[in-house]
């Protein structure tokens, strides 16, 4: 998977993130594989995080330049050990412009962190040469009990201590089909992927998947006392609604929104 831009604030830690590399990995190569046409440009890796997504993208890119792009100085530094890119630029997804126009943006669990996607969508695929492609997968599990139990303990527990508009989240499909599909040959499906999590030594697996993507600005919005306490109490939840196996491990259903834009 390619990492996320987490927005303004703490970096992302690159060993947490990579516990659970295949995992992420899966539907970052769904995407890929779904991109049938490239147009004329470079191909943009647009959240590279560590970069694990260089080769798979160098491939298909068929000689054209492969430029990943992230804000995270932490996972800029994993990036740099990859292979297949061009060339890495270290920026904020809500700033960045291409040098030229790219005939491939793709961007996998990466635009979820920034908000205002009716602007956002359209303003990239408007980046795009004539017969270039905006392919996009974002996670679509914020009413799942492993996403939705953060917020609502945060508020419950820790009222006005964490900022709940740094949370990443989605608009409906239909609103992506509304302002995208006018546009051009537009796609869009999801799927969900039914997760083995390992054992976890004294933690909820689940608790391990989430804290280090979508919790991560709940948590760093907290002292360490309101953490551990937080994280308590979700560990008793996710105990309920996510059954911990005699070996330690959890089924663990997690949704995915893709979609392909072809100008």
């Amino acid at each position: 998977m390619t990492a996320a831009t987490p927005g303004r604030g703490a970096d992302w830690n690159p060993r947490a993130y990579a516990r659970f590399h295949d995992l992420r990995l899966r539907p970052a190569m769904d995407l890929l594989n779904a991109v049938d046409q490239i147009g004329p440009g470079d191909v943009i890796d647009l959240g590279c995080g560590t970069g694990q997504m260089g080769a798979a993208l160098a491939r298909l890119a068929m000689g054209r330049d492969v430029i990943g792009v992230d804000e995270s100085p932490a996972m800029l530094e994993k990036a740099h050990a990859a292979k297949g890119y061009t060339s890495l630029q270290q920026a904020d997804i809500r700033d960045w412009l291409p040098r030229r126009a790219p005939g491939l943006i793709y961007s996998n669990a990466a635009l979820h962190w920034l908000g205002d996607h009716r602007r956002l969508m359209p303003g990239l695929a408007a980046m795009l040469r004539k017969g270039g492609t905006l392919a996009v997968q974002m996670p679509h599990q914020n009413n799942a009990p492993s996403h939705r139990v953060w917020q609502t303990l945060a508020n419950d527990m820790f009222p006005g201590h964490v900022d709940a508009s740094g949370a990443p989240g989605i608009m409906a499909p239909q609103e992506y089909d509304a302002i995208l599909a006018p546009r051009g040959r537009f796609r869009m499906w999801d799927t969900m992927y039914y997760q083995r999590l390992s054992a976890e030594a004294d933690s909820h697996p689940v608790r391990r998947y989430t804290e280090s993507t979508y919790a991560r600005p709940i948590l760093d919005g907290l002292d360490p006392g309101e953490r551990a306490a937080i994280i308590a109490r979700y560990e008793e939840v996710m105990a309920s609604a996510y059954p911990v196996r005699a070996d330690g491990s959890v089924l663990f259903p997690f949704r995915r929104l893709f979609f392909t834009l072809t100008v």
